[in-house]
């Protein structure tokens, strides 16, 4: 069940699902670059169904740390925790999947907002995160925000008959610390 708390931003909000998610993703073309960057097959591509937008809205819905990404009114992507307890640590994960807010500082400024929730909220020691090499967009998103590359897994992604390597990256929280003066002004709503 989903206990994200809703965070606000200068231009994103960060909330919970609600009703009419289903139609902003439905009105979302299936978009070859953003399939290639999740690392899915982009060879036999169909136009998405309202059954294939309700459950992307139910997935983050039964996640408990994942947010639907809401900028100008609109249910834009979608960003998501997953916390280890035991080892103090999340696993970290976002997705623009409308392709008009690409490249307008998006994916920082959420990336922020979740780290501060992470770090000052969770008091968690360290975020971490995999990413395509070839995701060049997303790894500068991640620097960025402060994550340092730790290391590959080459050739562990076969797609589309490729193998394609992932990128290592982590955060801990004495790197965030000397960081976050550099982030945006939030705050966090209940």
């Amino acid at each position: 069940m989903n206990e994200a708390p809703m965070i606000k931003g200068d231009k994103v909000l960060l909330r919970q699902p609600i009703e009419r998610d289903v139609i902003d993703y439905l009105k979302i073309e299936v978009n070859k670059e953003l399939e290639r960057m999740y690392g899915g097959d982009t060879r036999n591509l169909s136009p998405k169904t309202k059954e294939d937008a309700q459950k992307f809205v139910n997935a983050i819905k039964i996640n408990k740390l994942e947010w639907c990404v809401e900028f100008e009114g609109r249910f834009v992507g979608q960003a998501r925790l997953t916390v280890n307890k035991l080892d103090n640590r999340a696993r970290y994960a976002v997705g623009l999947f409308d392709p008009t807010v690409w490249n307008k500082g998006l994916g920082t400024k959420i990336t922020q907002l979740v780290l501060r929730y992470a770090f000052e909220e969770l008091q968690l020691h360290r975020v971490d995160l995999r990413v395509l090499q070839y995701n060049k967009r997303a790894i500068k998103c991640y620097e960025k925000c402060g994550f340092i590359q730790e290391g590959v897994e080459r050739e562990g992604a076969l797609i589309e008959g490729k193998y394609e390597t992932d990128i290592f990256m982590s955060i801990l929280d004495r790197e965030y610390q000397s960081i976050k003066d550099s982030f945006i002004e939030i705050c966090l709503l209940s």
